[in-house]
């Protein structure tokens, strides 16, 4: 430990939370505006009443409740004016004393209070009470989705291989054993995810990313040994994901006669350098009738909010690549010509209750 408290980032940032700035919420500048224009209005009456009571009563428009005029020039005495002007002044202090709403602040921290009791119920805790006025002042909420609106537990839904849909996406009879040698090799192979089997026959556990573990626990799903299909090949060369380019690839050397260029990432990315797919007998097709077919299965899954997958891969002369490994590092993995193997559709399932907090937002009128 080299620092705890205020010497740490996480305290600098507690510390800038915690400090008041004395800066006022706008709620707090609108009733302070509402209070001080009460407060002018008032004095200007109470003036007003000030200027025309002394105008009645030194010109003897006032009277008592008998009828009897108050001030006479030159006979009423004089204690008898002063006690008269005092209550004269009395009503207009009165005026100002009812006029400027020195309990409003009071009422309004009141409510607040009870706002904050109120969201303290429905376990979020609030530090501070102008916090209350800001969430009520919200019109629009953006939101984070996987993790927050979703459980981030990714699972494969839907599955092209070649132009044909697997039902269920698990179903690995109808696969020819060249496609899932090819699918298992690329999926095994060109991850950053791993899968470990318990030797006692335990669930497998499946590491990485949301999106790799689930590509990888569908492959499980389908018969993919992965610690079999790693050793079955050597990397020759890994092109991380990048997000710029939403595609991931690798090259593989199978044997000494064979080598593959293994590419996974955004489905209509990939669809759009494919020239061949593999139909379910393991054979090539061109894949210009079918790109229409693929692009309509592609929507239609995005349509329904699934993440979009493409699984293809290349054929590679093994004599084209290049023998050091310095010129190996700079070797720039070809990305035109390949063959589609299979279109992968992944949900992230809703968490339970976001449904009904969305319907509540929009029926207050929050966006």
């Amino acid at each position: 430990v080299t620092g705890v408290g205020i010497n740490t980032e996480w305290g600098l940032l507690m510390a800038s939370i915690s400090e008041d700035t004395g800066e006022e919420t706008p709620l707090q500048v609108r009733l302070n505006g509402v209070a001080t224009f009460i407060g002018i209005v008032g004095l200007v009456v109470a003036f007003s009443v000030l200027a025309v009571l002394l105008a009645r009563y030194f010109t003897g428009n006032t009277r008592n409740s008998n009828g009897t005029v108050q001030f006479h020039k030159g006979e009423t005495s004089i204690s008898q004016i002063v006690d008269d002007i005092i209550k004269i002044v009395t009503i207009a202090v009165t005026i100002v004393v009812v006029a400027v709403p020195e309990g409003l602040p009071l009422a309004v921290t009141l409510t607040l209070a009870y706002s904050m009791r109120k969201m303290m119920a429905d376990k979020a805790l609030v530090r501070r009470l102008s916090a209350c006025e800001t969430m009520g002042s919200a019109t629009t909420i953006c939101s984070d989705k996987t993790g927050t609106l979703t459980l981030n537990q990714m699972t494969v839904v839907e599955a092209y291989i070649g132009r044909q849909r697997l039902d269920p996406p698990d179903d690995s009879s109808k696969l020819h054993t060249r496609i899932s040698s090819l699918l298992f090799t690329g999926i095994a192979q060109n991850t950053q995810g791993n899968v470990f089997e318990p030797k006692d026959g335990g669930a497998v556990e499946i590491s990485g990313s949301p999106t790799e573990k689930a590509i990888l626990s569908w492959a499980v799903k389908l018969g993919m040994k992965f610690e079999a299909m790693k050793s079955e090949s050597t990397v020759l060369q890994v092109f991380p994901f990048n997000s710029e380019k939403k595609r991931g690839g690798v090259a593989l050397k199978v044997q000494d006669s064979e080598a593959y260029i293994h590419w996974k990432g955004a489905a209509e990315i990939l669809l759009a350098s494919c020239t061949k797919y593999m139909d379910l007998n393991g054979q090539l097709q061109s894949i210009d009738g079918e790109k229409e077919f693929c692009k309509e299965a592609i929507d239609d899954m995005a349509a329904r909010s699934l993440r979009c997958v493409a699984i293809a891969y290349r054929p590679f002369d093994v004599e084209k690549i290049p023998a050091d490994t310095e010129s190996l590092d700079k070797w720039v993995l070809p990305e035109d010509d390949l063959v589609l193997i299979g279109i992968v559709g992944i949900k992230d399932p809703c968490r339970p209750g976001v449904k009904d907090a969305v319907k509540v937002c929009i029926e207050a009128g929050v966006k």
